[in-house]
């Protein structure tokens, strides 16, 4: 894998455009509503976290950028087009998915997993070959038998890794994250943290991720959006969120200041 061919990287942040714009969108569902009038504006390049309780609309704001669900109401642009104006493979092949069920096919190897988008869209098995071995090292899953491995001879962690690579693998501007490292013990979701802002550095792919843990987007993002009632309650970089004053926010805020107290009682 150490001589690969080196591949080009989708474009990092130049000119700033808007890569993902939601625009008075509502939605409901059983009756329910599920979003009211959100805007959100996501720039290419950024690292946007989506936190809240269960039941507000996270996870249904990734399912309408990729366009698993449409919009009662409002717009939807990705990367500078409506989101029915795509048609829905290109749009799902330009938009990369990680979700915290990753779902590796058990009877292919980590490699041919990473592989997958790549040969349903044609790509030579030298490019293929390049690719895999790119984003293994990417990772920090190159250099060993990783890439011969079945899901099952795999961490938790080493299997999210791979469910990013499998993500990144027809190099998407756009990478969508649901809940990925909610099932990973509190010790190898710190470490997922890190890799992942390290990856981010390296390859700059407008993220969204969706979290019920506020200090995972301290954690993660450039900016963190709060949903409360099927409204986007904030959104602000990490140093404003921490001081705001909206009860919608403190409350979400609040399991971190208790520990926060707890280690300092602890250390006295």
């Amino acid at each position: 894998m150490a001589n690969h061919v080196p591949v080009d990287y989708s474009p990092a942040v130049t000119q700033s455009p808007i890569e993902i714009a939601f625009d008075g969108v509502t939605i409901a569902r059983g009756g329910r509503r599920i979003l009211e009038n959100v805007n959100l504006a996501v720039e290419r390049g950024e690292t946007v976290a989506l936190v809240g309780r269960s039941g507000t609309g996270k996870s249904t704001i990734l399912k309408l950028v990729n366009r698993l669900l449409s919009p009662d109401a409002g717009s939807i642009r990705v990367s500078g087009r409506l989101t029915p104006e795509w048609d829905p493979f290109d749009l799902r092949r330009h938009v990369g998915y990680v979700l915290q069920e990753i779902a590796l096919f058990p009877h292919m190897s980590v490699a041919e997993n990473v592989a997958v988008v790549p040969r349903l869209l044609g790509w030579d098995e030298r490019r293929i070959t390049a690719r895999v071995g790119e984003l293994l090292d990417l990772t920090g899953l190159g250099g060993s038998d990783f890439a011969s491995r079945r899901p099952h001879q795999l961490s938790g962690g080493q299997r999210q890794r791979v469910g990013v690579a499998r993500a990144l693998a027809a190099d998407p501007p756009i990478l969508l994250m649901d809940e990925p490292f909610g099932a990973l013990d509190p010790m190898t979701r710190s470490e997922m943290h890190e890799e992942l802002r390290r990856i981010q550095a390296q390859v700059r792919k407008t993220i969204l991720i969706v979290t019920h843990d506020m200090g995972e987007a301290f954690a993660m993002a450039t900016r963190i959006g709060v949903l409360a009632d099927g409204a986007l309650a904030a959104l602000d970089a990490p140093g404003p969120i921490a001081r705001s004053t909206d009860p919608r926010v403190r409350g979400l805020l609040l399991p971190l200041v208790e520990a926060a107290e707890a280690l300092r009682s602890a250390a006295r």
